[in-house]
């Protein structure tokens, strides 16, 4: 539920992407980040910061960064300043921001990276994903976490998934491709009724062509999943990397590292491997679903 993080905050995606290419014009002036931060009279973590998305860039800062690093191409300085307009938007003028007293900073951050993001692989060992929750399981799911005590907040919550929700039938649809244990159709979240029509809602999900759902069944026995939920966004930017989150009981963690990433990449792969197959997970949703009818 993202109540805090334990570590840094994610860098955009647009940030990186810029932060790249302010070090490849850094290194291409010969400048290491020690000479860079005296000629920009500032401390060398600030110019690590900027390099890997993680601060916004003022426009000031970019002028005297292209300065110093020769930078003379007039076509060269429009693109990155029109790249940092650009993210520094991003950071400041999401929806999301206005729910600022019922969110963690964490779960801002995501959602502002999945606005971005083209797709998203998921494994789920308990709950329904959210992008593909029902109002009702969204409520249960938010008084049971005890991490909003009034109906105001509860309610405000529930309207940020659902807003969320909207990118999966945007014009540019998301790609959603989710994994998630047996057990997630099986726990009562809400009762009976709530789950018979949240797993009705995952079968009319199912049938657009952005959503791929899969069920990891029981019969499987162990496998390296198991452990806890983790999400995997994918970016439309040329050489963007992948982003993960994970979550786990001390709270959740962005993983943005190649190694780390490939790791949650091939956890992905062997979950959906494991998997049934989009029909018969269909299938099996639509067992239980008239179980919780019984």
């Amino acid at each position: 539920m993202y109540a805090k993080s334990t570590s840094a905050n994610p860098s955009t995606v647009l940030g990186r992407q810029l932060g790249d290419e302010l070090r490849r014009l850094r290194e291409a002036a010969g400048l290491t980040t020690t000479q860079a931060a005296e000629a920009l009279d500032c401390t060398k973590g600030k110019v690590s910061r900027i390099e890997n998305g993680r601060v916004a860039l003022r426009l000031p800062d970019l002028t005297a960064m292209l300065h110093a690093y020769q930078v003379e191409d007039s076509d060269t300085k429009e693109r990155l300043g029109s790249l940092a307009r650009k993210a520094n938007r991003r950071r400041k003028e999401g929806w999301w921001n206005q729910y600022g007293d019922v969110l963690a900073d964490t779960y801002r951050d995501y959602i502002a990276l999945e606005a971005m993001a083209k797709s998203i692989r998921t494994f789920q060992a308990q709950l329904v994903p959210g992008l593909l929750q029902t109002p009702e399981y969204i409520r249960a799911v938010t008084v049971a976490s005890r991490q909003w005590q009034t109906a105001d907040e509860i309610e405000k919550f529930v309207h940020v998934r659902l807003a969320r929700q909207e990118r999966l039938l945007s014009d540019e649809p998301l790609q959603l491709w989710a994994v998630f244990s047996e057990a997630v159709l099986l726990q009562q979240v809400g009762g009976s009724r709530v789950m018979s029509t949240q797993l009705q809602h995952l079968l009319a999900s199912s049938e657009h062509p952005n959503v791929t759902l899969q069920v990891l069944p029981f019969t499987r026995g162990a496998h390296a999943s198991m452990f806890g939920p983790y999400v995997v966004l994918g970016f439309p930017e040329e050489g963007a990397l992948d982003v993960v989150l994970v979550d786990n009981p001390s709270g959740s963690m962005w993983l943005e590292r190649a190694t780390d990433v490939s790791r949650y990449q091939d956890l992905f792969d062997a979950a959906r491997t494991s998997a049934l197959s989009p029909n018969e997970s269909r299938a099996v949703i639509h067992r239980r679903s008239k179980e919780h009818q019984a």
